[in-house]
């Protein structure tokens, strides 16, 4: 197992360059603009709804791709390659222990909402039958 006792040097916007936070204005402006342009035109009867979507679809793209290019962006791909790296290393259950582990929950749950409702019936009854009879 690899473990890092170093900690990483994390960018955040106090440590990004003025040209990363104009990239993310950039990219939230452009974002928001196919968004607004989705709203704007949809009284017009003209532009059909899938070309609006496609509209802001094609913003969402660009604004990530904006967005990409920045320290941030960058880290963000880096951990997302990082944790596609580690799900190749995950072993699944086959079907037959999933099937089978499913199974056994599902009993030990049956089981214990028997135990509960059982132990739910006696104190009730110790409770209304005995105690409440003993006060009156």
């Amino acid at each position: 197992m690899n473990t890092k006792a170093e900690q990483t040097k994390g960018a955040n916007l106090k440590e990004a360059g003025a040209a990363d936070i104009a990239k993310l204005v950039l990219a939230v402006l452009v974002l928001v603009a196919g968004i607004v342009a989705y709203s704007w035109f949809s009284n017009d009867t003209s532009i059909p709804a899938s070309v609006r979507l496609v509209g802001v679809l094609v913003a969402l793209v660009a604004a990530l791709g904006i967005a990409a290019t920045t320290a941030l962006g960058r880290r963000v791909r880096s951990f997302l390659g990082e944790s596609q790296f580690e799900m190749r290393k995950v072993v699944w259950p086959t079907r037959d222990e999933t099937l089978k582990t499913t199974g056994i929950i599902i009993v030990v749950v049956i089981v214990l909402s028997l135990l509960l409702g059982v132990i739910d019936l006696i104190l009730k009854s110790v409770v209304l039958d005995w105690l409440l009879k003993l006060g009156s």
